[in-house]
């Protein structure tokens, strides 16, 4: 009688012991770790200052819901002809409380991220000022000339993990980038 009430209670230790074991390695340390997830950007500002001085244009995109069903605040500038304006983007998550600033995130992976630029307004250029540690373009930072007067879009698209390395990438070219679109906003610019 001894051994069956010494075998039911080895019986249950065991049980309980392995009950312990398998709850307290349910964190399996060969599960995935997610990281640089695609940022979540509610706004996007470009801030153009001319460089002789003056007044700064500011584009502006808004989008508090996301996916969501209301449409975004989409604020589109008028620009000087024949001229050079610094620029400068702000990007938030404003869907965090404070507003989560997506720029420092950016710039701290530079080495992830980069913004194209596309326009159909004859004569304006974009330039890259800001680098990443390997030499290739972010685009937090640039230089927005214009030609003769004119109108058109100008659209921005930044890529997360592009392939900075694939043929006309460091030019702004972004056929061959590859990586995630993290955001993509479409101005009207008009030129006078």
């Amino acid at each position: 009688m001894k051994n069956i009430f010494q075998t039911k209670s080895l019986l249950l230790a065991s049980i309980f012991i392995s009950l312990l074991a398998f709850i307290s390695c349910s964190d399996d340390p060969d599960d995935p770790v997610i990281e640089n997830e695609e940022e979540v950007i509610t706004t996007l500002t470009y801030t153009l200052t001319p460089a002789e001085g003056g007044s700064a244009v500011v584009l502006s995109y808004v989008d508090l819901d996301g996916d969501g069903s209301n449409e975004p605040t989409i604020t589109n500038g008028t620009l000087s002809a024949e001229t050079i304006y610094s620029g400068a983007f702000t990007l938030l998550n404003e869907t965090e409380s404070p507003a989560e600033s997506i720029t420092e995130e950016i710039a701290e992976e530079d080495k992830d991220h980069q913004f194209f630029f596309e326009t159909t307004v004859t004569g304006l250029t974009v330039e890259y000022t800001d680098f990443d540690g390997d030499g290739n373009p972010v685009g937090l930072s640039t230089f927005l000339t214009t030609g003769a007067a004119g109108s058109g879009n100008l659209t921005v698209t930044l890529k997360h993990e592009p392939d900075k390395s694939a043929s006309g990438v460091s030019d702004g070219d972004m056929t061959n980038a590859g990586g995630e679109t993290d955001i993509s906003v479409t101005w009207a610019i008009t030129v006078e």
